[in-house]
């Protein structure tokens, strides 16, 4: 059975996810043509030096996300401190600052589920490091949508309660190393 064309790409971490995320994106060719939408729980007191450190190793353009942009291919979108980040039917994201999920706004879950009735079988979804459940819900969504869902190997994670508890949630996903996931989105 062929799979669909990938339209967008979640990933979504907490602890220890910054050096995965750099990894995956440094190896993501400029030629990449889905979306990427990314949750990392960052404090709302402090400016987000994500957007800077992503693009850094990145090929793509990557940009904080901002309430109504239209989704462009080829772009990586990081939720801002304090909002969630959703996606939208019209082809545009939307901030909401609704009540945190597992203490953190942004949350991985609110981010995933959006995407998974948006994309449905054209979405990938990933789970990198982090130290609480956060994903897991997202994960199973898009997992029942028809996505693909994968998670980084929680025993090479510096936090594996967040892969751990994926997995646990999501019976068809695939436990990847950070190096094998890069070679996963470079296949694509």
């Amino acid at each position: 059975m062929n799979r669909p064309l990938v339209k967008a790409v979640v990933m979504g971490g907490s602890a220890g996810s910054l050096e995965a995320l750099s990894t995956i994106l440094g190896s993501i060719p400029a030629g990449f043509q889905a979306s990427i939408f990314i949750t990392v729980h960052v404090p709302s007191d402090r400016k987000n030096a994500l957007v800077e450190v992503l693009q850094s190793k990145c090929q793509l353009e990557v940009r904080e996300a901002e309430d109504k942009e239209p989704i462009c291919p080829a772009t990586v979108y990081v939720a801002p401190p304090d909002y969630h980040l959703l996606i939208e039917k019209d082809g545009t994201m939307a901030l909401s600052s609704d009540e945190p999920v597992f203490y953190s706004r942004p949350a991985i879950d609110v981010l995933f589920e959006s995407a998974a009735d948006i994309y449905g079988p054209s979405l990938v979804g990933i789970v990198l490091s982090g130290a609480n459940e956060d994903g897991a819900n997202g994960l199973r969504a898009i997992q029942e949508a028809g996505g693909m869902v994968l998670v980084q190997d929680a025993s090479q994670a510096y936090a594996s309660a967040m892969p751990e508890a994926a997995l646990a949630a999501c019976s068809e996903a695939r436990m990847l190393s950070v190096g094998e996931l890069s070679e996963f989105l470079k296949s694509l």
